[in-house]
């Protein structure tokens, strides 16, 4: 799991609660119908803005965003230097049948062993790093918006409250329950979309960045090897892909 996200979201979370203990009872800042305003609102109106498949699958991006299971571009560039070395010594076919740490590394492989010519390696393998870098993109697109529809339906909880309140004027007894919704309703709101959604669309563009950047460096590494470049020479195109601390590093 990536810490950052954990320990963020958590930590978020955990400020706000003690910050509502430190108000009195927390029971007090619980409402059903702010709940079901904010929460299920945002939720059915922005399933209408995207496709049911894309809206379900927005749990599975969340997942991705929050683990921390990409490959590390220094140990990554170890194993593809190894593999030119193989290559260099036998000929692309002694790559054949040779485990690698990366699905996407694999599978150009094989179109290298398979004997395709470098512009149809690079056009398939962009294409797989395009299309990934889409979907990516539609699932921060969906937190985005669960990001700015939130306050938007807490506004509406709010006039829902409001217009409560003041219908009952004459009977004490709602005027409570109804100011709870007017502002329980911005509260969850503000707390949905700044201490979740909107981290998490951030994050979730973070993670596209990163795997197109890993992908990319897998495709220059791969057309280098069918080039036929010295592994030496091939190392130190794909250094620069790595942060200036890490090259010093390596060097």
């Amino acid at each position: 799991m990536d810490l950052a996200t954990i320990v963020g979201i958590i930590g978020a979370f955990g400020l706000i609660i003690v910050t509502m203990l430190m108000s009195g009872d927390l029971g007090m800042f619980v409402n059903i119908p702010s709940l079901v305003i904010v929460v299920g609102g945002s939720i059915f109106a922005v399933m209408a803005k995207f496709g049911l498949g894309q809206f379900l699958g927005v749990g599975k991006v969340i997942g991705k965003g929050m683990s921390n299971k990409l490959e590390q571009p220094g140990p990554l560039i170890d194993e593809i230097v190894e593999l030119a070395d193989a290559a260099r010594k036998g000929g692309l076919l002694s790559l054949e049948g040779k485990e690698v740490s990366s699905d996407f590394l694999q599978k150009g492989i094989q179109l290298l062993v398979d004997g395709h010519d470098a512009d149809v390696v690079k056009q398939l393998l962009s294409n797989d790093r395009k299309l990934a870098e889409e979907r990516h993109q539609v699932g921060a697109s969906i937190m985005m918006s669960m990001s700015s529809m939130a306050p938007a339906m807490g506004m509406i909880g709010t006039l829902i409250g409001l217009v409560a309140m003041l219908a009952n004027m004459d009977d004490p007894k709602s005027i409570g329950p109804a100011m709870a919704v007017a502002l329980l309703t911005t509260l969850y709101g503000a707390v949905m979309a700044n201490a979740f959604c909107e981290p998490m669309a951030d994050k979730l563009k973070l993670r596209a960045a990163e795997e197109a950047m890993i992908k990319s460096l897998v495709i220059d590494a791969l057309l280098a090897i069918q080039g036929g470049q010295n592994p030496r020479v091939i190392e130190s195109m794909l250094r620069t892909y790595l942060p200036e601390g890490q090259r010093e590093a390596a060097d």
